[in-house]
């Protein structure tokens, strides 16, 4: 059961993935001003531990990470939970890393920095009903 904002309207579970926790905790104040509650993980290990204990609407998921590369956190994470949409986020020259995530079942990727606007509107494409 998902949450009701003061609108009424449903809020998005999302899981954020990065290891980057300055720009982890910028991006995850800005969208809950927008409807959208973020579990952060700072890491691919804290994700799937993340995704073990409840279940989200999207995860945005950082391709590289010091960890475990984003590529395998995917391939859990759509071991885990086959029908949720995963957004790649990967840095320039990593396109072909990025495509090979669309290969392996991820919803969509988009270059970093990427503009928020750009990021709100492919999630709320994710969790659209019949996408």
């Amino acid at each position: 059961m998902s949450k009701k904002d003061i609108a009424g309207t449903d809020r998005i579970k999302l899981l954020l993935v990065d290891d980057e926790a300055g720009y982890v905790n910028v991006l995850s104040n800005r969208m809950a001003k927008r409807n959208i509650d973020v579990t952060k993980s700072l890491s691919g290990t804290e994700g799937i531990q993340a995704l073990r204990k409840q279940d989200f609407d999207v995860a945005v998921l950082d391709l590289k990470m010091e960890d475990i590369n984003g590529i395998e956190v995917l391939k859990i994470f759509k071991k885990m939970d086959p029908d949720m949409p995963v957004i790649m986020l990967t840095g320039h020259g990593s396109e072909q890393a990025a495509k090979e995530g669309i290969e392996c079942g991820a919803f969509d990727y988009l270059m970093k920095p990427c503009e928020l606007e750009d990021l709100i509107k492919k999630i709320r494409e994710a969790v659209s009903p019949g996408r």
